[in-house]
């Protein structure tokens, strides 16, 4: 059974290095930054053109919703280094999508490794999904890396998802099970235990 009052109101996550706080409307700077970085945009596909509003508007409203929960990736003194994203809620079949994306310039230090097997543990352990699912594009070869070594196996593949600067790219489909090995980089959630590296 899904625990769905595990998703709302979003817990705090604590990794080693990080902490996952609530996204919200106090982070509209870096959000709205990060939606103008033209990498960004081509590794994730995002063709939207946002405005501010539209933004601001999106962040006041997941706070309190249900059926996903959003994350500012922080580093202990608060700077933030990125979102994760818990969504598209299938009670039924209790799976979830997750996306995430790093501020540029944070690639390669395994920030991203590290959130998301927080994330990972919090919707296995404390949300009770069993599945857990996300699509790639195949020239980011570096988040498919981070996402097999957060316990994501590759499952397939859309052959010419995505047209991108005239050229045809595959979305590969990486999902991990609740019975699957994960990682052992711990987390606690809203409370002071101390992180614990396995």
């Amino acid at each position: 059974m899904v625990e769905s009052s595990a998703l709302s109101p979003v817990p705090t996550l604590r990794t080693p290095r990080l902490v996952l706080v609530p996204l919200g409307p106090e982070h509209l700077e870096d959000v709205w930054a990060g939606l103008h970085d033209e990498e960004s945009n081509r590794l994730t596909g995002t063709r939207t053109v946002f405005t501010r509003e539209v933004v601001a508007a999106h962040l006041e409203r997941i706070g309190p919703a249900d059926d996903r929960a959003d994350w500012a990736i922080t580093l202990p003194d608060g700077t933030y280094v990125g979102e994760v994203v818990l969504n598209e809620l299938d009670e039924d079949d209790r799976c979830m999508n997750v996306r995430i994306a790093l501020v540029p310039g944070m690639p390669g230090r395994g920030y991203g490794t590290e959130a998301m097997v927080a994330v990972l543990d919090h919707a296995f352990d404390a949300v009770g999904l069993h599945r857990v699912e996300l699509s790639v594009f195949d020239f980011n070869p570096r988040a498919q890396r981070s996402y097999q070594k957060a316990g994501f196996v590759v499952e397939g593949r859309q052959r010419d998802r995505l047209r991108w600067d005239g050229r045809w790219h595959d979305s590969i489909l990486m999902a991990v099970l609740a019975t699957d090995p994960r990682p052992g980089i711990a987390r606690s959630s809203d409370d002071d235990t101390p992180p614990v590296t396995a």
